[in-house]
């Protein structure tokens, strides 16, 4: 592991972040005794920590730093926008320049005819205000009964009230509330958790025939929208059965209710499209949401993309002196709508999604080399959007004990040797920068085999698996 000199006083820093900072995804029984690793500066594709340590990047910030880290002109455009108009309202009759030109640009990106965008600050946001949109579209429309929206197990849609209530991933709900009969789950479309019995095919008629009897089972009339991401993140990196998305939408259509693709990270190049819902999987949803990449995290983003048939129906005044009442202060940012803008630019400028196209394969390739080692059950994703599932047994696909903590040992291993990986309880994940080299996919996926080496001998060692 290589170092810089720094000048931080890390251990000062440490301390007053376990005394005062209260961070997200928080495990509150090592927290206050390990603390956190103090990130102080970045580069490229690499962070250094607050006494010089160089670790690769293997998880992008969190699925975000698209465009890689200290881009000179990313952070020019931001100032020279905080320089000219730092802000104003864009409530009401006021917008400013970045907000208008971004708009216009995802409106041209976006698939079909998703012409319009509302913009927030985060993934959650996006999430949120596509279900106000759509409670207000059927209001509007007369159907003021259709309210409920079907998500999936294991799907993630963000931590605000809302957005976590549309999230399946039980265990963040743990001591937490949710919105009460709003929210229905569907099945996860993990085909290598499928029914043993069934095949890929017979599965994905089991997705489709099981989607359309919870419709049915709720009623048509009170289902308003299906939320789904293309690829699942945060829920083990599940690409569904080929087809799965388009018969879905069939299913939907069908039955009236709205498709949500919420492509919060598989937009702006992971995939190696700017949107992945058309160009990867085939459909045309009725709303996309996306946040993360859009900016690449320089600054906090997001957008809601509508189609004009949603449009025309929330834009017509419900009454006399009636009002579209939802948005937020930061909506439509000019800082951030500029640093949205310039990442875009940078994006098409250096073909970053034809850089995926091509290196995207080799993160694949490499990384299903691993399924060699023992406790390696599943190697899956697509181009920069990865995932290693850990098991006991490759043939039952037994899970090892959750006190094992695999996830976390493996990931503990990888950053001793300077690179960075996500831990997702038995699983590994990685979406690194998008402008990852070959060479640096072959150190990180090396890396990954040793740490996974390592943390084999030291579950035996622990007693946790047999080998």
């Amino acid at each position: 592991m290589t170092a810089r000199n720094f000048n931080y006083d890390t251990k000062d820093i440490w301390q007053k972040d376990i005394d005062h900072h209260i961070h997200p995804w928080t495990d509150f029984s090592t927290f206050k005794e390990s603390g956190s690793l103090v990130v102080a500066e970045s580069e490229g594709s690499y962070i250094y920590d607050s006494d010089g340590n160089k670790f690769l990047d293997g998880i992008g910030g969190l699925w975000c730093v698209n465009i890689g880290y200290g881009r000179d002109e990313m952070a020019q455009a931001m100032a020279d926008q905080a320089r000219r108009m730092t802000y104003y309202s864009s409530f009401g009759h006021h917008t400013t320049v970045p907000a208008a030109e971004l708009a216009a640009k995802l409106a041209e990106l976006a698939p079909g005819n998703l012409n319009h965008v509302f913009f927030g600050t985060g993934g959650s946001m996006a999430n949120d205000t596509a279900v106000r949109m759509i409670h207000f579209y059927f209001n509007q429309l007369g159907k003021p009964t259709k309210k409920k929206i079907i998500t999936r197990t294991d799907g993630y849609h963000g931590s605000t009230y809302m957005a976590m209530t549309l999230t399946g991933v039980e265990f963040d709900h743990q001591g937490f509330d949710l919105a009460k009969d709003l929210v229905y789950r569907v099945s996860n479309p993990n085909p290598y958790r499928r029914p043993d019995e069934m095949s890929v095919e017979e599965f994905l008629e089991f997705l489709v025939t099981e989607f359309e009897d919870k419709i049915l089972e709720l009623g048509p009339d009170n289902v308003a929208a299906f939320f789904a991401e293309p690829i699942m993140g945060a829920g083990g990196v599940i690409v569904p059965p080929e087809g799965y998305h388009t018969r879905i939408l069939e299913v939907c259509r069908k039955y009236g209710v709205l498709y949500v693709a919420d492509e919060v990270v598989t937009a702006f190049g992971r995939l190696g499209h700017f949107f992945a819902s058309e160009d990867v999987f085939g459909m045309v949803p009725d709303m996309i949401t996306s946040a993360k990449g859009i900016s690449s995290a320089y600054a906090p983003l997001s957008a809601t993309i509508i189609s004009e048939d949603i449009y025309n129906v929330i834009s017509e005044p419900q009454c006399d002196g009636g009002m579209f009442t939802h948005g937020f202060t930061y909506s439509g940012h000019p800082v951030c709508c500029a640093a949205g803008l310039k990442n875009i630019e940078i994006i098409e400028r250096e073909d970053i999604c034809g850089h995926i196209l091509e290196v995207g394969p080799y993160l694949e390739e490499r990384l299903n080399s691993l399924r060699d080692l023992p406790i390696v059950g599943d190697v899956r994703g697509k181009c920069f959007m990865m995932c290693v599932e850990n098991v006991a047994d490759k043939e039952t696909k037994e899970l090892l004990p959750a006190e094992a903590g695999v996830g976390n040992r493996i990931a503990d291993a990888c950053e001793k040797r300077g690179v960075i990986v996500r831990p997702i309880a038995h699983l590994n994940v990685l979406s690194p920068p998008l402008v990852l080299t070959r060479d640096q996919i072959d150190f990180m996926v090396d890396t990954l085999r040793e740490a996974i080496i390592e943390t084999q001998e030291s579950l035996k060692a622990d007693g946790y698996w047999n080998g």
